[in-house]
């Protein structure tokens, strides 16, 4: 299924039902030119607004960081406004490895997989942490509605206020794509689980 945002809605653009290596790659054209959106410029500043009807934990919204992250430019920086996040995992057990590990680099999070039963025994868990890192080349500043600014640097993220930083960057006033505010440029994305950006540059795009 490939759908794409519609005012307010959700538009159903296709429907490929098939285990048939045809069915998927009619599919993966679709989305790759409705779904993925190809930047010129690389944002320096990228502001992600996650649903908090439907994103209640990082491990779904991190989705904000590893469908952005090859649009972000070098010591760019990654706002994400989650006003429904309280917790990281989905379960018990995912919710500490979060906890105990962190985000971190690839290379961290392998030599943890390698020294720690715990990490190797869900490896689901170990591919998230990695997913969720902005590897060392951009910031990424969470702004949950329930989780601690202690919680939130404990697994390596910035800690934002919500409150203040949801004024700062109110999505009521901020279109999809690119915004002047007050003075700095930001590139605004309000359904993170619907695309995957990135820059001509860092594809290598023509």
């Amino acid at each position: 299924m490939v759908s794409v945002e519609a005012g307010d809605r959700l538009a159903l653009r296709g429907l490929f039902v098939g285990d048939d290596e045809e069915c998927f790659e009619r599919a993966s054209d679709l989305s790759r030119r409705v779904n993925f959106t190809l930047l010129d410029e690389e944002p320096s500043t990228v502001v992600v607004h996650l649903d908090p009807e439907e994103f209640h934990s990082t491990w779904l919204g991190n989705k904000a960081i590893y469908r952005t992250r090859m649009a972000i430019a070098d010591r760019g920086r990654l706002i994400v406004l989650a006003p429904g996040a309280k917790t990281f995992g989905e379960d018990p057990e995912i919710d500490r490895l979060i906890r105990k590990y962190g985000y971190r680099t690839s290379r961290e999070v392998l030599d943890l997989v390698a020294r720690h039963e715990d990490l190797r025994a869900n490896l689901s868990a170990a591919a998230h942490l990695i997913h969720g890192s902005p590897e060392g080349r951009f910031e990424v500043t969470y702004c949950p509605g329930g989780l601690t600014r202690e919680e939130i640097e404990g697994v390596g993220y910035r800690w934002g206020d919500l409150q203040v930083m949801s004024e700062r960057y109110a999505p009521s006033r901020l279109t999809d794509g690119w915004n002047d505010l007050e003075g700095e440029r930001v590139y605004f994305i309000r359904h993170p689980a619907l695309g995957l950006w990135a820059s001509r540059a860092r594809v290598g795009a023509a």
